[in-house]
């Protein structure tokens, strides 16, 4: 990974994660749904990142937010699932060796496998986090209506970011 997609990198950490703890933490809607933008930060991590790093980041990216919800590893466990997740689809849908684009995004992937990829990621990410944090079958209609209005929120808010920072790429 060059300097200049590390800083990138760094600071959209710094901002997605702001962004999540101090903006986003206490946005609900009945206690129904909640987004979590702070997973965009490792679903755009670059291809050619090795497994372990990712897993450490998403570990770690878990643990900051456990941090401040009081979770108790809630969040750490859900970002490595999607972090599992993440590395399983990318290496079913692409050749790691062909890809010539830095990172799995909107403007490099184009909208059907973003979207796809989005979808996955994050509806594995919010299974983990609903169930985790409820932590009991007998209200698993309420927890499924949690993750999927949650994941609905989060999808949108994500793609949002995507389009507003959407570059054209010459394909």
């Amino acid at each position: 990974m060059n300097s200049r997609l590390l800083i990138v990198n760094v600071i959209r950490w710094f901002i997605l994660l702001f962004v999540q703890i101090f903006l986003l933490k206490n946005m609900g809607f009945y206690d129904l749904s909640t987004p979590f933008i702070y997973v965009l930060f490792l679903l755009l991590l670059p291809f050619g990142m090795p497994n372990i790093l990712l897993y450490l980041l998403a570990f770690g990216t878990g643990l900051t937010l456990d941090a401040f919800y009081d979770t108790m590893g809630v969040h750490a466990t859900a970002c490595v699932v999607l972090a599992f997740v993440r590395i399983a689809f990318i290496s079913i849908s692409l050749n790691r060796d062909a890809i010539d684009d830095p990172e799995p995004s909107l403007s490099y992937m184009g909208f059907q496998w973003f979207a796809l990829y989005a979808l996955l990621c994050v509806l594995a990410h919010h299974l983990v986090l609903f169930f985790l944090e409820t932590f009991r079958l007998t209200e698993i209609g309420y927890t499924l209506m949690r993750c999927g209005l949650s994941c609905i929120f989060t999808l949108l808010i994500i793609l949002l970011v995507e389009f507003i920072f959407y570059r054209r790429t010459a394909r």
